[in-house]
């Protein structure tokens, strides 16, 4: 895979794959600001900000910006995570002017009218309403809190909605005249185009974009702790977390492994163990979510509260495993072929290249070719496995619960259970 690399004098890297064996384009904004680059008195404002920019631009009404890119058969959206707020688009090849237009215009020119915004805060109240309705969802809002104590990155990415309603269109401004700059934005397309007719679109558009940002991040401190919270449901959401590693670490592979042969597949250690042989749970699986500074290791699983005291040692005695015993050849072998099946299938998709090739700009500096990755992945020994468990699992214990809670292991029993 050939990527295409070119930076404007401003600093906006743009990037792109030819793909011009197929029929459309995916391209977007990638911006490396969310949730844990706010101040708490604006906190959920990224993710407002996402949902403002489709209100209205200056060259643009609401319906405009949906009409001109459905009416040639396009598709357009946004995410904001915790780190990245996103723009982006897919197209049939000729209309990928149209589309770097859309998108440009949403980042350079959002008007941010009082009464679209009025409407658009009882939209996005209506959206924190249905994530707090739903256990499996807040849940992880919880955790992450109770992992990341009193700072950006564990609050939550919507935001409380008394702060979005305190919004005005000035905190907006604000946020972005501080956060949005070219020297962290990538704008990345691939599919049915030319580097450098697309360099050009670009910067027609984007070159009088501010160079630097003015913000500066909060620290990414991992703190741990407990959090449990009684709530009317059926069912009980447990959540088991640990520090982990940040995106840019060496060890990244390594912790990817260790969580999908403890918990991340249906062949995994915990799903066989805790589902299959002995049917305590519906869902059972772990992950590591890193982060630009920081990692968190978290092992999931919602089932009844009265099944609580039976599944958790039976977690705790799978960590004390895969800390003190080497794994076996088969499963490294087969996870190692899994995650490597995963990321090349996942480059034969232009929207998720677009993803990986930005993201890896915003986070390495530079794009990682396909056979580094793969050498990577091939070169995690069991011997690193073990060393990673180790080094995850002896970290203080994010412990967190949310459900009809009857009985359960206190926050030491649970640190003397997995150590």
């Amino acid at each position: 895979m050939q990527v295409n690399l070119s930076t404007l004098a401003n600093g906006l890297r743009i990037i792109t794959v030819e793909r011009p064996q197929t029929e459309t384009v995916s391209l977007g904004l990638w911006v490396n600001t969310g949730s844990a680059y706010e101040q708490e008195s604006v906190n959920g404002v990224s993710h407002f900000v996402e949902h403002m920019v489709f209100k209205g631009t200056k060259k643009r009404n609401t319906t405009q910006i949906w009409e001109d890119i459905e009416n040639v058969g396009g598709s357009t959206n946004a995410y904001t995570s915790r780190e990245f707020t996103v723009f982006y688009a897919k197209m049939l090849k000729n209309d990928i002017e149209l589309a770097i237009d859309v998108l440009a215009d949403l980042v350079m020119a959002p008007t941010f009218n009082v009464t679209e915004m009025a409407k658009e805060k009882e939209v996005v109240v209506q959206e924190i309403k249905q994530t707090n309705d739903d256990p499996s969802d807040i849940v992880f809002d919880y955790f992450q809190e109770t992992a990341f104590a009193n700072q950006a990155l564990g609050r939550s990415i919507l935001g409380p909605a008394e702060k979005v309603r305190s919004f005005t269109p000035e905190t907006l401004h604000n946020y972005m005249s501080h956060n949005y700059a070219a020297e962290n934005i990538v704008v990345a397309a691939v599919g049915n185009l030319k580097h450098q007719q697309f360099v050009q679109m670009v910067e027609e558009r984007m070159s009088a974009l501010q160079a630097k940002t003015s913000f500066t991040p909060d620290k990414q401190i991992y703190t741990g702790g407990i959090f449990a919270k009684k709530r009317d449901i059926e069912q009980a959401q447990v959540l088991l977390g640990f520090p982990s590693i940040a995106y840019d670490s060496e060890q990244y592979y390594h912790a990817t492994i260790l969580s999908t042969i403890l918990g991340g597949s249906m062949s995994s250690r915990l799903f066989q163990e805790i589902r299959e042989k002995r049917g305590l749970v519906y869902s059972v699986y772990s992950f590591t979510n890193a982060h630009i500074e920081s990692g968190l290791f978290g092992i999931y699983a919602g089932l009844d509260a009265e099944q609580i005291q039976n599944y958790l040692p039976v977690v705790a005695d799978e960590i004390k495993k895969i800390s003190n015993d080497f794994v076996n050849d088969k499963e490294l072998n087969r996870v190692k072929v899994q995650l490597k099946a995963s990321i090349l299938m996942a480059l034969e998709s232009s929207s998720s290249t677009a993803e990986v090739i930005a993201r890896q700009q915003l986070i390495h500096n530079r794009n990682l070719p396909i056979a580094e990755i793969v050498e990577r992945v091939e070169s995690v020994s069991k011997e690193n496995i073990r060393t990673m468990a180790q080094q995850i699992f002896s970290g203080k214990l994010t412990y967190t619960l949310l459900g009809n809670l009857q009985k359960y292991p206190s926050y030491d029993e649970m640190e003397k259970m997995v150590k």
